[in-house]
């Protein structure tokens, strides 16, 4: 009977789930979110200022901006998900060493595998939100935009028609003006003049209405209910032809050929291509789960702090660790791309030098005596 006894309380002595690793794992996600709001915010605002002074200067229709704006927001948090759990992690842990709640830890037992425990609940699953945003929705939201943006830079021409406002299109070959505009985006009472193309002759329509429209082979003006006069100024021989619909073709910008946009090439291309710029492309997109994993790792560690210290004791140490990190991460994909490194090693390098900085973090803590011994199994 004593024997059953103690192997229940064994089977029930701790939940897979402790109480531990529900308050950390709160505390983290309340702090994270929080930080990946705010960084957002203020990645985005200041994007969408630069977007706002293209939509200003009619390179960005106003139709288009607000969908851009979102595809940036998607963009931003796929970026900024390692570096805002990082943050969260140093701030929680931290506050807890300021409240004494890991002297309160510490003396019930519980050691570093306890906090990593309660900290990787919540970072694992994270970390694949990450892997999702970073191999499949950043690469299709910056697809997104370059097609946008395209489009917009191809019409931006056609944009910017306003009631009782000359318009000028086609390098000035036409001249367009409208008297009011409904609210099914119809133009009423139409005034064109158009230079024909041996620069000779010109054509001036009047139209009751007229709308835009777009085929295969451009946008057209298409008027209604309408006159056209042609001639060449100075002479008295003109045509003049009455007309149900008439359509005028309108030029529209041809974009030279791009480079290929790598953050724009979906991830599946990435894996089937060998080339070093396709490889490098690759191995930034990873290098984002990755990065808020071995951060996690480094934060735990790095979140000690004196007695005498803040909450933000150790803050500073953690942003010269990421900025670091970002900066070798860059630094390392373009010298996969030029081939200065090998590719293996473009892959794992910076990783394997943030693994070692969070040991040594490890070992500073705890002393490098409990480290051998804890990886040779001697300690509980």
């Amino acid at each position: 009977m004593k024997k059953e006894g103690a192997n229940a309380r064994k089977k029930t002595a701790r939940p897979w789930i402790s109480v531990l690793d529900k308050m950390v794992a709160q505390d983290l996600l309340k702090t994270f979110l929080s930080g990946l709001s705010v960084l957002v915010v203020i990645i985005v605002s200041r994007q969408f200022v630069r977007i706002l002074d293209q939509a200003i200067s009619g390179q960005v229709s106003n139709e288009t901006l607000l969908s851009i704006l979102g595809l940036k927001t998607i963009v931003a948090i796929a970026e900024f998900l390692p570096v805002a759990l990082f943050l969260a992690v140093l701030m929680v842990l931290g506050r807890m060493y300021r409240d004494h709640e890991m002297a309160a830890v510490s003396s019930a037992g519980g050691g570093s595998g306890v906090i990593y425990r309660a900290v990787f609940l919540l970072v694992f699953p994270i970390s694949l939100l990450a892997a999702s945003m970073s191999l499949v929705a950043a690469p299709w939201a910056e697809a997104r935009i370059l097609k946008l943006v395209i489009h917009d830079e191809e019409t931006s021409e056609t944009r910017g028609i306003a009631a009782g406002k000359f318009s000028e299109y086609s390098q000035g070959d036409l001249v367009f003006y409208v008297e009011t505009i409904s609210a099914d985006k119809k133009m009423h009472k139409v005034f064109v003049q158009s230079l024909e193309h041996d620069n000779t002759n010109v054509s001036v329509i009047t139209a009751e209405a007229a709308r835009m429209e777009d085929s295969a082979d451009g946008r057209y003006i298409v008027f209604e209910q309408g006159e056209r006069t042609k001639g060449q100024p100075g002479n008295s021989d003109y045509v003049i032809e009455q007309f149900v619909e008439y359509a005028v073709r309108l030029d529209t910008k041809t974009s030279a050929p791009r480079p290929v946009n790598m953050p724009t090439v979906p991830t599946y291309l990435l894996w089937q291509h060998k080339t070093k710029a396709y490889i490098a492309e690759f191995q930034r997109r990873l290098s984002i789960p990755f990065g808020a994993l071995l951060l996690s790792f480094i934060a735990v560690p790095l979140a000690q702090i004196s007695p005498r210290g803040g909450v933000y004791g150790n803050m500073v140490v953690g942003f010269l660790i990421y900025f670091s990190y970002g900066n070798l991460t860059r630094i390392s994909q373009g010298w996969v791309t030029n081939g200065t490194i090998p590719i293996w090693f473009g892959g794992i390098g910076v990783d394997l030098l943030l693994f070692l900085i969070g040991s040594l973090l490890l070992a500073r803590l705890y002393s490098w005596q409990w480290l051998v011994l804890r990886l040779k199994g001697q300690v509980a």
